[in-house]
């Protein structure tokens, strides 16, 4: 080869991972501050949702659910629906619609810091009983399919 300069070629690859690294970590921060918003909303510490296994422990319990669901998520296949289902009803727990739980798995970058400082307020796990689900029907009353209420004592 006559007259390659490899150097060249380095300051271009670095310019390019600046040019995307930088982007990259302001929409991480975005994120990172919209979660940890949802969970200062829930009542748990706002830094539990930057620690690797303790924010998906927390998670559960803002979402009422069991911590086997923890051992659900490393089985391959599963955890994908899992996944799902918990930020589901970590929509449910902030009176949101599937809706919202389509924006939060795409542009989470987007719907959590929206979750985190707009005017939605905490509701409990998976948002059970509230009122108001509904636009349409002021008086109806959330439903959840994963814990269907007790039948009635006779």
């Amino acid at each position: 080869m006559e007259n390659y300069d490899s150097s060249s070629s380095g300051y271009l690859v670095g310019i390019f991972m600046m040019l995307f690294s930088i982007p990259a970590l302001i929409v991480w921060i975005i994120s990172v501050a919209g979660m940890w918003k949802v969970y200062e909303k829930a009542g748990k510490p706002g830094w539990a949702s930057i620690i690797p296994i303790y924010n998906v422990i927390v998670m559960l319990e803002i979402i009422g659910k069991p911590m086997i669901w923890l051992l659900l998520l490393l089985v391959p296949c599963v955890n994908i629906y899992i996944g799902i289902v918990m930020i589901n009803l970590l929509s449910k727990s902030y009176g949101q619609s599937e809706g919202f739980t389509v924006g939060l798995i795409f542009l989470p970058f987007i719907f959590y810091p929206v979750l985190g400082f707009g005017n939605y307020r905490y509701l409990g796990p998976a948002g059970a009983g509230f009122a108001g689900h509904n636009p349409f029907d002021p008086g109806a009353t959330y439903k959840d399919p994963f814990n269907p209420p007790p039948p009635p004592q006779q």
